[in-house]
């Protein structure tokens, strides 16, 4: 029915050979079937197994059947052994090896043919089967569960070529790995290769650099000796520049000098000139004229000039003889204990920006505060209320000091200008111009007459009041001159600049200074061996200022931290003062140092009792 049906010869074979029997066969034949399945299940394979060898060494084939006696040794007890190892060898070649099967659970008939015809894609066969299968069992028909399983040898092949078809998928994946490996290879080496290649660009680089550094310091050594002559002759030079301006104000004041001569003459006044000078001078017209006479001559006629333009308006004179400080007698007789326990009191909020700068009034109860915000303003104490505000300036205010006799002020600013305020009206009463730069600090002489300014471009300057004009410019620091002051009652004038510098301009008396730097250290010194007596460290945070107080036995320390601290010059204890919120750019004591006044970054100032 099967070959009927279109089922191919081959199919037919396997499935006879499968089943181990006939359709048609007698059991007879069916006994003999079984036993040749038996039989055929088991097979030997001959197989020649080679070694690998470790040299390319070929050796020689020796059969086996020759198996002669080598000449000297024809011994009969020899060749029986011989005889029967090769008679035992023989045997054991055509004897049939049996090998184990292996166990598996064997499939049965039923289940082999339902898989055999849906495999082929049989399956109008398959339903034909399935459907008279099912009915002689449902008739009771069971012999034919006794036609017995598969033979293993098929159920091995089906396993061997499952297990074929997944070891072809595995080599595909192994494949499809390999190349993608080969293809990450191919770019990891082109990578290797770009980084070497850069490698040794940024090497030869290097090496390039390294010549090059080496020849501009070859270069730079080459010109050490030029700039240091170079430098032996600025210096000179401002020597000799320093030497000729002296001799210059010394002239300019003789003939200042010959200038009133003339004057009293005139009025009929009488005057006693020294005679060796008188002699000296009609000595001199006789001599032919040279640069020194001649710039003499044109100085003359240029303050003749002057003279004539200012009319009554003439430069101020420098007081020779000073009264002595009346603070010393202050703090000798102050024999009352020196006071720290100050407390937070009141807090005035005057600026919109950072305060820079506070000062006492030299006479009343008046303090008046500078800020970044261009405004200045005059507060009435204890209350705190603001009495005057002054506006003017075109860039921040740095600094501002009082007239000693308390009407006038002077202040600083970034807009590189000093101004001078009447303090009854309000007013700008004087504008000095000439630094290039922001003025960092002003100060009043004792006597009135002169305010001295310091700045940013790196000069400090002595102003006349009654001239309107700058007296002398001081130079000398490297760097720019932050602070300035006038000794009390001295004409000795002391500047600080960012150089690491304290210098002093004609000093003539001798006193204890203080300073302060960005680290934290505050310095005690004896300017008439310019030495420093002390350092204190403070530190971490920078010192914005320091301010003695009126017995000199106090000095107050402004903090970028905000703390005011407080140092003790005679036991070294060192007091703090916990307020700001934010840094405190400068301190300043009243005059009989009961109060303490300081400035902060967040536009206030605080009153400290």
């Amino acid at each position: 029915m099967a070959a009927q049906r279109g089922i191919p010869s081959s199919a037919v074979r396997v499935l006879e050979e499968a089943l181990g029997m006939g359709l048609t066969a007698a059991g007879d034949a069916r006994d003999t079937a079984d036993a040749v399945a038996a039989e055929g299940a088991y097979y030997l394979e001959q197989v020649t197994i080679t070694e690998a060898s470790e040299d390319d060494y070929e050796y020689e084939e020796i059969p086996d059947d020759n198996f002669s006696i080598p000449e000297g040794e024809e011994d009969l007890a020899k060749a029986i052994q011989m005889a029967q190892e090769q008679a035992t060898d023989t045997e054991i070649l055509e004897r049939k090896t049996v090998l184990p099967s292996k166990p598996a659970v064997p499939e049965v008939i039923e289940d082999f043919l339902c898989n055999f015809l849906i495999k082929m894609g049989m399956t109008r066969t398959l339903d034909c089967f399935q459907s008279e299968w099912y009915e002689l069992i449902q008739k009771g028909v069971t012999e034919l569960r006794t036609v017995g399983n598969v033979p293993d040898v098929y159920t091995q092949l089906m396993l061997l070529e499952n297990e074929n078809k997944n070891l072809k998928k595995d080599l595909k994946h192994y494949k499809q790995a390999a190349d993608k490996a080969r293809e990450d290879l191919l770019k990891i080496q082109k990578e290797r290769d770009f980084h070497r290649m850069h490698h040794k660009r940024i090497v030869q680089e290097k090496n390039k650099l390294i010549n090059d550094l080496k020849g501009l310091k070859l270069h730079y050594a080459s010109y050490e000796p030029t700039i240091r002559v170079l430098h032996e002759k600025h210096h000179t030079l401002l020597k000799e520049k320093m030497l000729t301006s002296l001799e210059r104000d010394k002239v300019v004041g003789q003939i200042s000098g010959l200038q009133e001569i003339l004057k009293n003459v005139e009025i009929g006044h009488s005057y006693h000139a020294p005679e060796m000078k008188v002699g000296r001078s009609r000595e001199k017209e006789n001599t032919p004229e040279g640069p020194t006479q001649k710039g003499l001559r044109e100085a003359r006629e240029q303050n003749k000039c002057k003279t004539k333009m200012k009319g009554n308006t003439k430069d101020s004179e420098f007081p020779i003889d000073m009264q002595p400080n009346a603070n010393l007698n202050v703090c000798k007789e102050n024999l009352s204990p020196a006071k720290f326990d100050y407390k937070l009191k009141n807090i005035f909020r005057l600026h919109e920006l950072p305060v820079s700068c506070v000062s006492m009034h030299p006479h009343k109860d008046i303090l008046v505060s500078c800020g970044e915000d261009r405004l200045w303003k005059v507060l009435g104490l204890p209350k705190g209320n603001v009495l005057l505000t002054g506006f003017g300036h075109t860039d921040w205010l740095s600094d501002c000091c009082f007239h000693p006799s308390g009407n006038k002020l002077a202040t600083s600013s970034g807009d590189t200008t000093v101004k001078l305020w009447d303090l009854c009206k309000g007013d700008c009463i004087l504008t000095f111009e000439g630094h290039s730069h922001a003025v960092w600090s002003c100060t009043w002489h004792s006597c009135g007459n002169f305010v001295a300014s310091s700045s940013l471009d790196k000069t400090s300057k002595i102003w006349d009041v009654n001239s309107e004009r700058c007296r002398c410019t001081l130079y000398g620091h490297t760097d720019s001159v932050n602070s300035i002051e006038f000794f009390p009652f001295s004409n000795t004038l002391l500047t600080s600049s960012a150089d690491k510098t304290l210098s002093i301009w004609d000093a003539r008396t001798g006193h204890m200074i203080a300073s302060c730097d960005a680290r934290g250290v505050t310095k005690l010194w004896d300017f008439r061996k310019l030495l420093p007596i002390v350092s204190i460290d403070i530190g971490p945070s920078p010192g914005n200022e320091v301010n003695f107080d009126s017995s000199g036995r106090v000095l107050a320390q402004a903090s970028g931290n905000g703390v005011i601290h407080l140092l003790d010059l005679k036991s070294g204890e060192i007091h703090k003062l916990m307020g700001h919120e934010s840094e405190a750019h400068t301190v300043v004591f009243s005059h009989d140092g009961e109060i303490l006044f300081s400035g902060g970054s967040d536009g206030t100032v605080r009153t400290w009792s």
